[in-house]
């Protein structure tokens, strides 16, 4: 058990109360079953406790069951901070701004692409740039930046990548305003300049799924999603752009923080006054970076619809984009806490909005069943399709779990990997994959995971969130 002082609230809920940790102000809140509690790693609660100390924190901090020591909050954390009295903190968003997942549907079924998942495997290979490093096929100008930053996927979509409808099932319509470049550095900018539609490397992928199981046959039929579809999912970010911007203002806020008399339990949760000059410089450029990425899979889900258009004879507007959720992100949302409606910085990191029915931000097509929520497993077995719910919205934030969780290091993954023919594993279970690096196949085998199918029961079981469907694998595209 945590060494931490935790007490049970709920069946999957548990609470390190304020009184904890000296220093906290609020309490800290954990989505988890008893049985995943035990093999949360220490360091994981006392990042999500020390957030609990930051100036301005609102109500609770709190984690999913997809909780693992990060940089700063852990993966799977969510903070809302006052944006009158409290501070925005980088290492609450993470270095990989908006990392997010989109689905794609397709007018394919399972049984019409087995035949062909090894051709298909490697002409998504050979169309979508993959891996740290490798530049794509848009080099961007200066007036390219300006646009995306202010625009983000639709700048793709006016260029030709994509359908009109792409952006209204986006999040957020796929930009947030107030995208500047003000504050993003030249180096910045020099890292992103030619990786654009491209995948990077890690946990980033290109899958192609089915249909395995229907939950909910009504939400489902809304959103045009059948037993035995074949769907896409990509899972990147905003690369090496908004990872510089990351770095850079975690840096310039470390040396502010004395100015405004701030002191952190952790120097990776360095933060200032959102309302302070540095404060809305790197809002500015994480929005920025934020709207880059949605751009990125904007551009990506268009290459992979192309060579799928064009290998099967369909059409390219027979594949839809379902949805696309970022789940690296600080967004200033209206939040009932305590009774009253409040503007809140919801700061999310390794966790993804759930919006419940009804919500202003949605598209009408999700209006009445809640935001579509993508839950994307490990490369060998699952991933989930949930709809969000009015729990969320009162309980945390309007947020849910974006994944797995890793139970293994990247280190420890590969040592396990040794010897071992991970393609050949996968051929065995239907699942074609394609790596450019073969260590990465190591680092992110199915053991290097938490069981996904557990990390969604808790949550579906808390109310935040509503099982669709689940989706296997049968082509993956590892960077």
């Amino acid at each position: 058990m945590p060494k931490l002082a935790i007490n049970r609230i709920g069946k999957n809920l548990w609470e390190i109360p304020a009184s904890a940790k000296k220093g906290m102000n609020v309490p800290a809140r954990i989505y988890t079953s008893a049985e995943m509690l035990a093999s949360i790693d220490e360091a994981a609660l006392d990042q999500v406790s020390n957030a609990a100390m930051l100036p301005g924190v609102v109500l609770n901090t709190l984690a999913m069951p997809d909780i693992h020591s990060g940089y700063g909050l852990p993966i799977g954390g969510v903070m809302a901070t006052d944006p009158a009295s409290g501070v925005v903190s980088p290492g609450a968003a993470g270095y990989d701004i908006n990392c997010g997942v989109r689905l794609m549907k397709t007018p394919f079924v399972k049984e019409q692409i087995m035949p062909l998942r090894e051709m298909l495997a490697d002409l998504l290979a050979a169309r979508i740039p993959c891996g740290v490093g490798r530049g794509g096929a848009i080099d961007l100008s200066d007036a390219d930046y300006r646009a995306i930053a202010e625009k983000g996927s639709a700048w793709a979509v006016r260029r030709g990548f994509g359908l009109k409808d792409d952006i209204v099932h986006t999040e957020s319509e796929g930009a947030m305003q107030g995208g500047d470049l003000e504050g993003v550095s030249g180096h910045a900018r020099k890292r992103g300049r030619d990786e654009m539609g491209t995948l990077g490397g890690g946990n980033h992928f290109v899958e192609v799924q089915y249909v395995d199981k229907v939950y909910n046959s009504a939400i489902a039929a809304s959103w045009g999603v059948n037993e035995g579809q074949i769907t896409l999912m990509i899972h990147t970010g905003s690369r090496g752009f908004g990872h510089q911007v990351a770095t850079d203002h975690l840096k310039s806020m470390g040396h502010a923080m004395r100015k405004y008399g701030i002191i952190v339990p952790d120097r990776e949760l360095a933060c200032v006054p959102v309302d302070s000059g540095e404060g809305r410089e790197y809002l500015g450029a994480m929005r920025a970076a934020a709207n880059y990425a949605w751009c990125n899979r904007q551009v990506i889900m268009h290459l992979a619809r192309k060579a799928l258009s064009e290998a099967l004879r369909a059409a390219p507007d027979s594949m839809p984009l379902l949805y696309d959720v970022a789940h690296n992100i600080i967004k200033l949302e209206e939040h009932m806490v305590e009774g009253k409606k409040r503007k809140v910085m919801v700061h999310r990191k390794g966790a993804t909005r759930a919006l419940g029915p009804g919500h202003s931000e949605l598209p009408e097509a999700y209006k009445l069943t809640g935001q579509p929520v993508l839950i994307p497993g490990d490369m060998g077995r699952m991933s989930y399709l949930l709809a969000g719910t009015q729990t969320a919205m009162e309980q945390t934030f309007g947020s849910s779990c974006h994944g797995a969780g890793r139970v293994l290091s990247r280190h420890a993954a590969s040592k396990k990997g040794r010897g071992r023919d991970l393609p050949k594993e996968m051929a065995e279970k239907g699942v074609a994959v394609r790596s450019v690096e073969k260590g990465t196949l190591a680092e992110e085998m199915p053991e290097a995971y938490k069981d996904v199918s557990q990390v969604v029961d808790v949550v579906t079981a808390a109310g935040l969130a509503l099982p669709v469907a689940r989706l296997r694998p049968i082509i993956v595209i590892k960077g």
